[in-house]
């Protein structure tokens, strides 16, 4: 087996002064980018770059999926190629971490998906990605008052500050519904696409309050703006909600669900 493998990071759609723009980029593990032309469709590219062999056996690409400093180094490189040629042409990202063992066999992936790489990319060219977060903060609600109490004994007057406590988070909880339903709306009317992703939690969590909804939104370029400023505002009006919005990406969402056809590794060489 050879000592490098073939990085996988998006299928693109030929464009003008696109191999000027991939002749300058360095990608994984500081390798150079270059395109691969398939032999059914000479318009669709396969993006490349020799990465060592070593780090994405299976065994070794387990162990790196748990280093965050080597996963981070792997993202970044990946993304600000595929951000790069989201300036200049559609991009299909693959998943991060796709492989293959040489160019025959990435050849022969990108040939034999080529109907349906055509397929997305037609649908979503001109189209970019929004990602839209909620978050809910109880604790910048108005506390709730203390009320008269002066008669209740401690354990009374301890249950009543709990239920007006819990009265103002399912407020708060309830504004960030509306809020939600305003963001759904905008969706309606201007994006094509929508996807659901988990909420943040623990560690990939970006702030201290709460992630309650973690959308992302396909929207042509003649939209954007419109969708992007009625969706900032969704939580005009709302106490104790925070809308961020985020963009415009290439559209990682909207990709393939799977990095490509069932001769790719799936991210680790065999």
């Amino acid at each position: 087996m050879s000592d490098q493998v073939l990085y996988a990071y998006a299928v693109v759609r030929e464009a003008d002064g696109l191999a000027d723009v991939a002749g300058t980029l360095t990608g994984v593990a500081g390798a150079p980018v270059r395109l691969m032309a398939g032999t059914r469709d000479d318009r669709l590219l396969l993006v490349v770059s020799p990465v060592p062999a070593a780090d994405f056996h299976e065994a070794a690409l387990k162990r790196h999926l748990e280093d965050l400093d080597w996963l981070e180094t792997v993202a970044r490189a990946h993304h600000a190629v595929i951000d790069a040629l989201a300036a200049r042409t559609t991009v299909l990202p693959m998943r991060l971490a796709t492989v293959y063992l040489d160019d025959d066999s990435a050849r022969t992936a990108l040939d034999g998906g080529a109907g349906v790489f055509g397929e997305r990319l037609e649908r979503l060219a001109g189209h970019l990605e929004w990602g839209v977060k909620i978050y809910a903060d109880p604790s910048a609600a108005p506390a709730p008052a203390p009320g008269e109490a002066a008669d209740l004994g401690p354990g009374r007057s301890y249950l009543r500050q709990r239920r007006a406590q819990q009265s103002v988070r399912d407020d708060v909880y309830r504004a960030a519904g509306v809020a939600a339903e305003r963001v759904e709306a905008a969706g309606r009317r201007y994006a094509a696409g929508r996807a659901r992703h988990r909420v943040q939690q623990g560690a990939l969590a970006a702030s201290a309050d709460e992630n309650v909804l973690n959308d992302a939104y396909l929207v042509h370029a003649d939209r954007a703006e419109e969708f992007r400023a009625e969706v900032t505002g969704a939580a005009d009006g709302l106490t104790g909600v925070r809308v961020e919005v985020t963009g415009p990406w290439a559209p990682y969402s909207f990709a393939m669900p799977s990095a490509g056809p069932d001769d790719s590794t799936g991210g680790a060489v065999p």
